[in-house]
């Protein structure tokens, strides 16, 4: 099998050509915020450990949706929406290494979080910048264990009959449908994996949260406001991420349209609201973003004026 046909989200051309209008803006605006917040996270102002994390994370973002998105938006223009066989597994790679390190990154900001609050004098010596640095770099390293113990086996599946891939990129459920094999034991090896890592850190970050609301009795409204303010953000990521990764890949998949619907959330919509979660909630990256911007106005008039006396002259 040299290349495979991805379906699209709607077999009506008119809804397809909406579609890539729809989706080209999701996409642009996925890239463009999590590069705003990208350069303000990064910047000498932000230096404590959530937004070392949260820099990360735009960075993620900005990978997972690129792995999807522009394979999709280009398939809504063409009728055959192809993709070679190395292309797909390196798709399938990507998919699950980003995905992945995603989900590892939410539970080290979860733990970041619980520090914050329950241990706040210790916050400093708990969370220092070497731990910070570790617990990034396990996630990368834990996202690409997972990705390699996913993709090893589909590449070395026989793919000999159709090749219509019913999904709008290459995921383990519609490969394993397609092979001539027995996939029986490499389906359920494929939901071990990856519904037991997104349940597990589902819980560990639910438990994370119930720990930190059951410290907060006995403080005042002004405690709690705090302190939910500041892990706000966090639990509306969770909830729009974990909510549909966990529906698709803890159970073995039988309504594959069902699963394509599901995964535009987690592979466009939330990367694209990530940036205005985090934006729209933090007072910081807010301020952060002010001065960023007071600081590119002065610099932009001046070029101005000089274009504008060098005109003058001439």
């Amino acid at each position: 099998m040299k290349e495979f046909i991805l379906l699209s989200l709607s077999d009506n051309q008119g809804v397809q050509k909406i579609y890539f209008v729809v989706f080209l803006l999701f996409y642009t605006l996925t890239v463009a915020g999590n590069l705003i917040v990208l350069t303000v996270t990064s910047s000498r102002h932000l230096n404590s450990p959530m937004y070392f994390f949260l820099c990360h994370l735009s960075f993620v973002d900005i990978c997972y949706s690129s792995v999807t998105a522009p394979q999709m938006i280009s398939g809504f223009l063409v009728e055959n929406n192809t993709i070679t066989f190395a292309g797909c597994i390196g798709q399938l790679f990507g998919v699950h290494f980003f995905g992945c390190t995603e989900i590892f990154i939410l539970t080290a900001m979860a733990y970041d979080r619980y520090v914050a609050i329950c241990r706040p004098l210790r916050y400093s010596a708990l969370m220092s910048r070497r731990l910070c640095g570790r617990m990034v770099g396990v996630s990368w390293a834990g996202g690409f264990l997972h990705s390699t113990l996913q993709t090893l086996p589909i590449a070395l599946l026989p793919f000999c009959g159709p090749n219509r891939v019913a999904h709008y990129f290459c995921d383990v459920h519609p490969l394993l449908h397609l092979a001539c094999a027995d996939t029986r034991a490499k389906g359920l090896a494929a939901v071990a994996n990856s519904g037991v890592i997104s349940l597990s850190c589902f819980l560990i970050l639910l438990t994370s949260y119930v720990v930190i609301l059951v410290s907060l009795r006995g403080q005042t409204l002004a405690g709690w406001h705090k302190a939910l303010s500041t892990c706000g953000s966090h639990i509306t990521v969770v909830i729009l991420f974990f909510g549909p990764t966990t529906f698709v890949y803890i159970r073995p998949s039988s309504d594959l349209s069902r699963d394509r619907s599901v995964a535009v959330f987690y592979t466009l919509i939330t990367p694209m609201l990530n940036p205005l979660i985090y934006t729209l909630q933090n007072g910081e990256v807010k301020a952060a973003m002010r001065k960023l911007c007071r600081r590119k106005t002065p610099q932009k008039t001046k070029q101005t004026l000089i274009l504008r006396a060098s005109w003058v002259v001439c």
